[in-house]
């Protein structure tokens, strides 16, 4: 499924608080006013010439062990949605440390596993900044950043519009959820959102998988052979429903975990070591 917002749609959910940090800039100061007053006209000079495409697949995947598996579907002329394809396994990373909550969690650990009585669902997106005309824009080292940085924030404020409609209405799981854009972004709405990089999600080789089962093409996107997305202003990852899932940081991974994950994913523990953030 895919969607299509313009700045306007977005532009509210942008978190500004990371924008500022790109600049290493405090919000409050007068360079802070100045840089926010020279992006919102640029937001408004881009309203022709941008869009944020987005693409989600809501599937049926249930746990096994560490590896969360998904099923891919297919939407008939009859509108009800059947399976295709072998069942796609995507292995994750535990925290390698004991957290104050006295476990190791891994984000398999927030989906049911096969057997159980109720099924379950994952949330796999993308979203990418699409821009024409980029020669209507000056190329100074300045504006080149104050777009780079605007663009990343505009990619991040589309997953955060999506997941807001996947929640009320695409899955619709939190169909009531009334949250302000300060709530939205504290991050009090059910389930989480972890994208590639995250630290719960420190293996950017994911995106071949996530690739393989949405089609980045879909928006314009490609990946490097070193798994990196093309645009740079884009965002990849699981949306994930479970009541009590959050986000953790699954640390520095020690050589027995990256060989039983290289092992899992189908890789030599040399090629998957090159593509986890936190080795």
């Amino acid at each position: 499924m895919r969607r299509n917002y313009r700045i306007s749609d977005v532009a509210d959910y942008i978190n500004w608080v990371y924008f500022f940090h790109a600049w290493s800039v405090s919000r409050d100061s007068e360079e802070g006013e100045r840089l926010q007053e020279d992006a919102r006209k640029m937001l408004a000079h881009l309203q022709p010439y941008l869009k944020v495409q987005t693409v989600v697949e809501i599937l049926p995947a249930w746990s096994d062990g560490d590896d969360i598996v998904v099923q891919k579907t297919y939407l008939c002329e009859c509108g009800a949605r059947h399976a295709y394809g072998d069942p796609v396994r995507i292995p994750m990373l535990r925290q390698q440390t004991v957290g104050n909550d006295g476990y190791c969690l891994c984000l398999s650990d927030f989906i049911r596993p096969e057997n159980s009585v109720k099924k379950d669902k994952i949330g796999v997106f993308a979203t990418s900044v699409a821009m024409r005309n980029r020669d209507a824009f000056p190329d100074d080292e300045y504006n080149s950043m104050l777009l780079q940085t605007l663009s990343d924030r505009l990619a991040e404020a589309g997953a955060e519009r999506l997941h807001e409609e996947v929640r009320k209405s695409i899955w619709g799981y939190a169909p009531s959820e009334n949250l302000t854009m300060e709530e939205l972004h504290k991050e009090a709405f059910q389930g989480i959102r972890p994208a590639i990089g995250y630290p719960c999600l420190p293996d950017i080789s994911l995106n071949f998988i996530i690739d393989e089962i949405i089609n980045f093409s879909s928006i314009g996107v490609t990946l490097t052979e070193h798994a990196m997305m093309q645009p740079h202003a884009s965002v990849s990852g699981f949306m994930l429903s479970h009541p009590q899932s959050r986000y953790f940081s699954v640390g520095n991974v020690d050589d027995s975990q990256i060989r039983d994950y290289a092992r899992r994913r189908n890789k030599s523990y040399e090629e998957i070591k090159k593509y986890i953030i936190c080795c």
